[in-house]
């Protein structure tokens, strides 16, 4: 037993390499992951005591594990028994097709990245780009929502800064889980978007077992709380005002729905902008009849360098004013008992999105010139303090509370970026930039 033993140098080596892999593997790991999983259930425990909508369990599981729930859930398992006999595969091929949409469906959320990093990089982002208002806000009603219900967001898609101004405002009541398209599947972006909570959906696909476990996992997180944020339009808006909704994602939220344990209410969330970064990309799409955004790259990263240089050299200027209101909670259980089909559902809350839609300076001048005509700064002033006189007060942001200023504002904004043209004696929207004026005006065109 104690003999000494000679070996080659390499081979001792070898040797102390797998001992030190096993012991690692098998003690030092476990208790490091062990370690850092406690401090961050302390943390989360004391994140979700300040917070208005705490994260539910099901959000913090692992992401292996979500993926295993998914794949052997009841239905999943038919629709990949019904797909394997429909194609002709084996079973488990369409298993791991399953395991494959799983994959790329299921997203890792991270409490310490979203409240850490995602909500105060949205904030620095939101108020460096604008100066963000809160309009419409019922403070009794949205405090009275069910604390266990299942709370899901649904806002009007005006542009991607969207996600950025909601995240930054919601940020101190609940982590929102937000539904993404194959735009951000692009490495590293996808993993950030992923560790944030939101998960990846292909919107045009038609495969029959990718939209059952879509339909699988919205219905999993709906049933255990998670709070989430849906754009009803299904896409940006392309002509600035608000489109017909989609159902898909609502069809999801809704079928299979047990309201005995858990409510669903929709908080309806307006969004609107004085200027919309993407909109000549939109205008474009719109006179083409397609939405393949043609945006290259190289001219986006020309946008933003040249953005940061009028920083640098402190010439610039916030992009106007963004507004968000937030409109009346609508509970599934209080809706009309038989009348919950996603058609309705989608009408009432689109209806409720476009009640409470921010009036703003840029498209309420845009608006008034388009449908009045070159006028003289006076009368443009007068027209402008006369339609605030006529719309409701939750609608509209007012710079400095006062109605000729807001028109001042609108005014120079529209001006500077060539739509409009100011002459001495009057102003009028500019030789080939009307699309861009309806573009804005269209945003509130429905309130007027």
């Amino acid at each position: 037993m104690t003999t000494p033993v000679t070996l080659p140098l390499w081979l001792f080596v070898l040797i102390l390499a797998f001992a030190t892999v096993t012991f690692a593997s098998h003690f030092l790991f476990p208790s490091v992951r062990w370690f850092f999983r406690r401090r961050l259930e302390r943390a989360v425990a004391r994140l979700n005591r300040r917070l208005a909508r705490p994260i539910q369990p099901f959000k913090l599981l692992r992401r292996q594990d979500m993926i295993q729930r998914l794949i052997y859930d009841p239905q999943v398992t038919q629709a990949i028994v019904d797909h394997a006999r429909e194609t002709g595969v084996r079973e488990d091929v369409a298993f791991q097709q399953a395991r494959r949409y799983a994959r790329e469906i299921v997203p890792s959320f991270s409490a310490m990245t979203y409240f850490g990093f995602a909500t105060r990089a949205a904030k620095a982002l939101s108020q460096a780009l604008y100066r963000v208002r809160l309009g419409r806000y019922d403070e009794a009603a949205l405090k009275g929502v069910d604390r266990d219900a299942t709370v899901v967001f649904v806002m009007n898609h005006r542009s991607n800064m969207d996600y950025v101004l909601v995240t930054y405002l919601v940020g101190d009541h609940s982590a929102l889980s937000y539904a993404v398209g194959e735009w951000a599947h692009v490495w590293p972006m996808s993993h950030l978007i992923r560790s944030m909570g939101a998960f990846f959906i292909r919107r045009k696909s038609r495969n029959a077992l990718y939209r059952r476990v879509l339909a699988r996992y919205v219905q999993m997180a709906t049933a255990n709380g998670v709070t989430q944020a849906l754009f009803p339009e299904g896409g940006l808006s392309l002509d600035g005002a608000l489109a017909e909704p989609k159902l898909g994602l609502l069809k999801y939220l809704t079928d299979d729905l047990d309201l005995s344990d858990r409510d669903l209410i929709f908080i309806p969330v307006a969004l609107n902008y004085d200027r919309v970064l993407e909109d000549t990309v939109l205008i474009r799409a719109h006179k083409a009849g397609t939405r393949r955004f043609q945006a290259r790259i190289s001219k986006v990263l020309g946008a933003v360098l040249k953005q940061l240089w009028l920083r640098i050299t402190r010439r610039f200027h916030r992009f106007g004013y963004a507004a968000v209101s937030f409109g009346t909670p609508l509970s599934l259980r209080a809706f009309p008992a038989g009348q919950a089909s996603p058609d309705l559902l989608a009408e009432t809350l689109m209806a409720r999105i476009a009640e409470v839609v921010p009036v703003l300076p840029v498209p309420l001048v845009a608006h008034l010139l388009l449908h009045h005509g070159p006028m003289t700064v006076d009368a443009l002033r007068h027209r402008f303090v006369d339609t605030i006189a006529g719309l409701q007060d939750g609608h509209i942001h007012l710079p400095r509370g006062d109605a000729a200023y807001a028109a001042k504002v609108g005014l120079r904004a529209l001006t500077e970026r060539g739509i409009v043209q100011d002459s001495s004696e009057t102003v009028q929207i500019a030789p080939g930039r009307r699309d861009l004026a309806e573009f804005y005006a269209n945003s509130i065109r429905h309130l007027l």
